[in-house]
């Protein structure tokens, strides 16, 4: 994985009909994909640093056979690929909802192994950027699942499934077998080309023609940072705080410009922006927003320690993947909570990579201008940099449809429908949250005014109430993040409140 990959290797169609369940006996017998059906986009070697180049396979999706059993009318036979370890399925409206079922089953690259079917979570529409702004009006946006984190993997099948009633499955963690969690949704695979959803064929011209156009499945190597990627923190242990060390090698001007933003509180080329205590961070209030601050903020400053945050180069961003210039909205009002929808099979080492393939994801995929959040958390309690502007600045961010303005969007990394989100993620939400809050002297147990800039629950320019700390689905019809950690949205305004001093 390490290095530039290869823009396209090609494998017979036979070979994709007929794949092996065991692992090939060597790397070098390994048959390449089909180049007919792979287009390849490598990260631009011109601002990408040699350990983090990525790449994403793109495979369109065809009509399958019609399989009684699993009702899929569109999606890819068992198939050998070059090695991932996200995937989502991409179309080209951004605006054309997919009213059905995705489904994928991939081979673990180290044994070959097939995992059970995996639902991926269709509605994804509801981040982005916010209606006729320029973000969404750059005409490169595409429409697409959430991504899901699969882990190394050398093998995939696909299978989508129309709903026959439009709208008759929950959102973002709450459809049958919640996303990213394995679910026996099929028969095992045979072995041979056709899978369970049958071969590739005519299918139902009626049931693909209501599905959105030019539907394709991306597969994404988030390629790898090198040695300073984190490890995982013991059991009970905080996450490590001691990575105000820079990075070693040449900084490109984009890698300069995004560590840059953050030169108010770090060295150029850090990795790691380290805690402050209480009395520190008041210091720096003053500092960063002093004329900005009123006399009673200044004698009495409600703010939480900030908290240690991974710097987008301590996680491995390739600064080239984005647009050059940095975003800003006016004040931070207030912070959307959510969950990535990814799955929760990932250790705390391996979320720097899930980063990086969400930023892939969101800027190749996608067609966005950077990853889509502010600020995204582990189930470990780290805290990482999302999209650049610096950390302490008003980045506008493209995660709560409608509010992306005055706000900043936090995600917890995984699935949060089912499963109750970690106390130490919950804890690291709380404390964020205090301090990037408190640079704008809100009070996290209050509410706060905000003005919509269209979605599906408020129409643009309708001004609504929002408490200070919301779900995403406060301001959007959807059910991130997921009900359980929703639950857990009481308590971490009650903490804020108190590491704010309140």
């Amino acid at each position: 994985m390490r290095g530039i990959l290869a823009s396209s290797i090609g494998v017979t169609c036979a070979a994709a009909l007929a794949l092996p369940l065991a692992p090939p006996a060597a790397a070098s017998a390994r048959t390449p994909a089909p180049a007919a059906d792979v287009a390849t986009r490598t990260a631009e070697t011109a601002d990408a640093r040699a350990d983090v180049p990525g790449s994403t396979q793109s495979l369109p999706l065809r009509p399958l056979t019609h399989d009684r059993a699993s009702g899929a009318v569109l999606g890819l036979t068992p198939r050998t690929v070059r090695t991932f370890s996200l995937l989502g399925v991409v179309w080209d409206d951004p605006s054309a909802d997919l009213h059905g079922r995705v489904q994928v089953r991939t081979r673990a690259a180290g044994t070959g192994g097939w995992t059970d079917w995996q639902d991926v979570e269709t509605h994804s529409t509801q981040h982005g950027a916010d209606p006729d702004s320029p973000e969404a009006a750059s005409g490169t946006v595409r429409g697409a699942t959430a991504p899901l984190w699969v882990g190394e993997s050398d093998g995939v099948e696909v299978r989508v499934l129309p709903e026959p009633d439009p709208g008759g499955h929950g959102e973002h963690g709450e459809q049958p077998g919640e996303r990213g969690e394995p679910e026996d949704a099929g028969p095992a695979d045979t072995g041979s080309g056709e899978g369970p959803s049958g071969g590739e064929g005519a299918g139902d011209a009626d049931e693909v023609s209501a599905l959105p156009a030019g539907m394709r499945l991306d597969l994404v190597d988030p390629g790898e940072a090198g040695p300073e990627e984190s490890a995982e923190p013991a059991e009970g242990a905080e996450p490590a705080e001691s990575a105000e060390i820079p990075r070693t090698g040449v900084m490109t001007a984009a890698a300069k410009a995004a560590s840059a933003v953050n030169s108010a509180l770090v060295p150029l080329g850090a990795t790691e922006i380290p805690s402050l205590t209480a009395e520190e961070t008041r210091e720096e209030l003053v500092s960063l927003r002093g004329p900005e601050l009123t006399e009673q903020q200044q004698a009495k400053p409600y703010i939480g320690p900030r908290p240690a945050i991974v710097t987008r180069r301590g996680w491995g961003a390739d600064e080239s993947l984005r647009e050059g210039s940095f975003v800003y909205t006016s004040t931070v009002k207030a912070a959307f909570v959510h969950h990535t929808a990814s799955g929760n099979n990932y250790s705390c080492s391996q979320a720097p990579s899930l980063i990086r393939g969400f930023y892939r994801y969101h800027t190749r995929s996608l067609g966005w201008r950077d990853i889509g959040y502010n600020f995204l958390i582990d189930k470990c309690g780290r805290i990482y940099e999302g999209r650049a502007g610096g950390v302490a600045k008003p980045v506008k961010g493209a995660h709560t449809m409608g509010f992306n303005s005055k706000t900043t969007g936090i995600a917890v990394i995984g699935s949060y429908g089912a499963k109750k989100p970690s106390s130490k993620a919950v804890k690291a939400v709380a404390r964020l949250t205090a301090w990037k809050l408190g640079l704008h002297g809100r009070n996290p147990k209050k509410k706060t005014s905000l003005t919509s800039g269209g979605g599906n629950l408020y129409a643009k320019g309708t001004k609504v109430k929002m408490k200070v700390i919301s779900g995403h689905r406060d301001g959007f019809n959807t059910s991130c993040p997921g009900g359980k950690l929703y639950k857990k949205l009481s308590s971490v305004r009650s903490k804020a409140a108190t590491y704010q001093g309140r």
